[in-house]
């Protein structure tokens, strides 16, 4: 007799709860700088989209002369800034630059729990103290990983 196709059933669905067969969330530990290549969408959280601004896209690929670093850009409209980034102790650092030459902001953020290192959330700062600004900001992967 043809048991059918319960007991098959009845081991894929164990092995998609076990260990073994389901699918890793990376948490902050397990994200490797080659994990954030590719288009983010960042846009500030402090009220940016109530004064009318619109996101920034981030886009990181490796860089070219230092090892597990990252470079890229960010965009919007027709600004375009260039960035230089680090992922070290669960939190990426990212230097902005307007020129390539001289830097206008660092950026700072850590994984949020739970988004499978989809999204991050941390603050731009801009200046020198006293006089520095800080601004939060969220920044999602554009694109499934």
């Amino acid at each position: 007799m043809n048991p059918g196709p319960w007991p098959r059933f009845a081991l894929l669905a164990a092995l998609l709860v076990s260990p073994l067969g389901h699918a890793a969330c990376p948490t902050a530990a397990d994200i490797a700088p080659d994990m954030l290549i590719g288009t983010w969408r960042v846009e500030w959280t402090d009220g940016g989209r109530e004064r009318g601004e619109t996101p920034w896209t981030l886009q990181l690929g490796p860089h070219p002369d230092y090892a597990g670093s990252l470079k890229g850009s960010l965009s919007r409209g027709h600004e375009r800034h260039l960035v230089v980034a680090d992922w070290d102790d669960e939190t990426l650092t990212m230097e902005e630059s307007v020129d390539g030459q001289h830097i206008a902001a660092t950026w700072q953020a850590q994984a949020t729990e739970g988004q499978c290192g989809r999204e991050l959330k941390g603050v731009r700062f801009t200046g020198h103290e006293p006089d520095a600004s800080a601004r939060r900001f969220r920044m999602r992967a554009a694109a499934a990983r």
